[in-house]
């Protein structure tokens, strides 16, 4: 039997709409767009001014959001700093996988990043770097496409059926040649790299660049992250990537363990 409140739904909670579009002008702030004018951001929500400008002064007072000195244009603020450090320290796979990732970028000199599915995209939830200046630094809270990168597709994968008739259903962005945009192309590789246990990608998310990648498993078995080593092409090549998958899926069974992951 359920309460009234179970049935309710949540829009029609007091103060839920307020609360949704104050989330959606958080989120309007990305890598593109850092700042944003009150007017750029009203047209940008569908919302009236006097609505964005009530919200922002309301995450404004919270520390969320604050105004620049010269422009009066409107930046996310340093609370969310706190409140992100503080997500990744209470996340159990960025905790179980730091060493792994530390040690992984030492011996293989390669960037090395962790990463969950999170829509269409993946989202890097930690990296490690070495201090190569050919190496290349992938930024914490970052958004990939799931397609074109190699821990994209060990997620899609391994992950649920209806994820990869979600993604493989819309068009496919083409970001370089070498994109794979068909989804039939597409859902054979996935059938491929759930066979071998690991997936690669090559100058699909940008030319030159070559990645692996490898799965975490959970206690229940499913995927819980995807471990993965990227760098520039003239350095992972044919010879050197079946030595770099050995590690990296050495490396992926031990944070699994740490997880819970037992074999079957």
């Amino acid at each position: 039997m359920t309460s009234a409140d179970e049935t309710q739904p949540i829009e029609s909670y007091p103060g839920a709409q307020s609360v949704s579009r104050a989330i959606a002008l958080l989120k309007a702030f990305d890598d593109v767009h850092p700042e944003w004018s009150l007017g750029d951001l009203s047209d940008h929500a569908g919302l009236n001014k006097t609505t964005v400008h009530r919200l922002l002064s309301a995450l404004e007072s919270e520390g969320l959001i604050v105004r620049t000195t010269k422009s009066g244009h409107y930046r996310l603020g340093p609370e969310l700093i706190t409140l992100g450090g503080s997500a990744m320290r209470s996340n159990a796979l960025r905790s179980a996988a730091r060493p792994e990732l530390e040690s992984l970028a030492r011996e293989t000199g390669e960037s090395v990043v962790l990463e969950i599915l999170m829509g269409a995209h993946t989202l890097i939830l930690d990296s490690a770097s070495t201090s190569d200046p050919m190496s290349v630094s992938q930024e914490i809270g970052a958004k990939l496409p799931i397609h074109a990168t190699s821990t994209g597709k060990i997620l899609l994968a391994l992950g649920p059926q209806c994820e990869i008739d979600r993604i493989t259903g819309s068009p496919l962005a083409a970001l370089t040649p070498n994109t794979i945009t068909d989804a039939k192309t597409l859902r054979k590789q996935l059938e491929t790299i759930r066979r071998q246990g690991y997936a690669q990608s090559g100058g699909e998310l940008e030319i030159g660049f070559v990645s692996i990648a490898a799965p975490i498993l959970d206690q229940d078995r499913e995927i819980a992250g995807a471990l993965g080593i990227g760098g520039p092409a003239l350095r992972l090549t044919e010879e050197r990537l079946p030595d770099m998958v050995a590690s990296l899926q050495v490396a992926a069974r031990s944070i699994s363990r740490r997880l819970g992951y037992r074999p079957g």
